[in-house]
């Protein structure tokens, strides 16, 4: 099964040249550190910074230089600085390519959950709903069982909404599966993660063709 860390890796491939990303708190902020070198991307976070690098090393950091999820990061030279409106407004008039989110649960259908467990105190919802509303490529990153093993891909999510319909492919520490009208079409397994086994972890129905590949994560 893939670390956090490699889970990032696998979903940096989906990364193109000239794109424009927003990640999300969690596992998606790790996918800055495993960018190709030889292409140019555009970082943005909500809270106001277009051009974030990867995490600074232990002892770089500056505590004015955060994201939305207030970790500390680095800028790449000719990064900006922008009020949340300015933010907003970029995600809203969708300039942003490609959104990578985590996620409590996730649907065949490409329903997402992931702000709110009902009893549990949060802050707010952040920017999760602009982002999935606005966004035509959304990826989650994600565990595919919760602490109990229960699976987190389902059926139908049983948290309160974050968007509807709206994701595109989820990679997990055991798979890679794509969204189809169909339900989910399993794409790539985790090295050394047999079908049976993801199968069995799964709650929703898999799609299956063919043999399915090993994620390639080097």
């Amino acid at each position: 099964m893939l670390t956090k860390e490699e889970i990032a890796k696998r979903i940096a491939q989906e990364v193109k040249d000239g794109y424009y990303v927003n990640l999300g708190i969690g596992i998606p902020t790790l996918v800055a550190n495993y960018v190709r070198n030889d292409i140019s991307v555009e970082f943005q976070s909500e809270n106001g910074v277009l051009g974030m690098g990867p995490f600074p090393f232990e002892g770089e950091e500056d505590a004015d230089l955060i994201n939305a999820g207030k970790q500390t990061i680095t800028t790449l030279p000719g990064a900006s600085f922008f009020d949340s409106a300015l933010s907003f407004g970029m995600i809203r008039g969708q300039h942003v390519d490609l959104t990578i989110l985590g996620a409590m649960e996730v649907a065949e259908n490409g329903d997402i959950a992931n702000w709110k467990i009902p009893g549990k105190m949060v802050k707010g919802m952040g920017g999760a709903m602009d982002l999935v509303a606005s966004a035509d490529n959304i990826i989650v990153a994600m565990m595919h069982v919760n602490k109990a093993g229960e699976s987190k891909i389902l059926k139908k999510c049983s948290l309160p909404l974050t968007g509807v319909g709206c994701v595109k492919k989820v990679v997990t520490e055991l798979a890679v599966m794509e969204i189809t009208p169909k339900g989910f079409k399993l794409i790539e397994r985790a090295p050394g993660v047999s079908v049976e086994h993801i199968i069995a972890a799964t709650e929703a129905d898999l799609i299956i063709e063919g043999d399915i590949p090993e994620m390639k994560i080097d």
